[in-house]
């Protein structure tokens, strides 16, 4: 079932908990935004309307599949992973700046 029909209409945020990892691995280098790191991480997952999508091996060889497939691609296995999401779930639109996403057909929402 796709994530707009399980969290019904209004805008429609979907993430995964690869992408909490990323985020915060990155925020890691931080020390004083470390706890408005997880601060954040844990208020998205509270939030009933953001859908969370919990890792599976499935997902994982998917995303790990597609990483093996760009060797002339600089895509993060994270990215992979989420580019499959988003097309599992019939999301075209994200909230980056990062151009891999426009590469693969997505439409990006943050230009830098």
């Amino acid at each position: 079932m796709r994530a707009d029909k399980r969290l019904g209409t209004g805008v429609l945020r979907v993430t995964t908990h690869e992408v909490f990892t990323e985020y915060l691995a990155a925020m890691a280098r931080f020390a004083h935004l470390r706890t408005l790191a997880v601060e954040v991480v844990r208020a998205m997952r509270r939030d009933p309307s953001v859908y969370v999508i919990s890792p599976s091996l499935e997902m994982f060889d998917r995303g790990l599949g597609r990483y093996e497939n760009r060797p002339d691609k600089n895509y993060s296995l994270v990215d992979c992973i989420s580019m499959v999401v988003m097309e599992e779930e019939g999301i075209h639109e994200i909230l980056t700046n990062d151009h891999h996403f426009e590469q693969e057909g997505f439409t990006i929402l943050i230009r830098k």
